[in-house]
C-alpha cells in the first residue's frame, strides 16, 4: 500500500490509531496539495469558517515542519475543499 492509498479516508488531525470518519460528525474532502484525500472535519466550524476554508499546519507541504496547506470550498456550502498553496 502506498502513502496515497494509505491516506484516503483518513480525519485530519484524527489519532493514528483510529484515523476514520466518526457518525455524527460532517466532513469535507480536500482535494490537491499535501493534504489530498484526507477528510476535514468541519461540524463545529463557523459560516466564516466554513467560507473562508482553512489554513491547516503540516509537514509535507512546501515549507516543511510550520507550514499549512491553505484550502477552501469549492462552492458555498460545497463538501470539497481545493487546495490553494502552501504558506509557512
Amino acid at each position: 500500500m502506498d502513502e496515497l492509498e494509505f491516506m484516503r479516508g483518513r480525519v485530519y488531525g484524527s489519532d493514528h490509531d483510529d484515523p476514520g470518519p466518526r457518525h455524527g460528525r460532517h466532513y469535507a474532502e480536500l482535494v490537491g496539495g499535501p493534504l489530498d484525500g484526507l477528510l476535514l472535519d468541519i461540524t463545529d466550524h463557523s459560516e466564516g469558517e466554513l467560507r473562508d476554508g482553512a489554513a491547516l499546519p503540516t509537514e509535507i507541504g512546501r515549507h516543511g515542519p510550520g507550514g499549512r496547506a491553505v484550502y477552501v470550498p469549492r462552492t458555498a456550502g460545497g463538501r470539497r475543499y481545493d487546495w490553494r498553496g502552501d504558506i509557512p
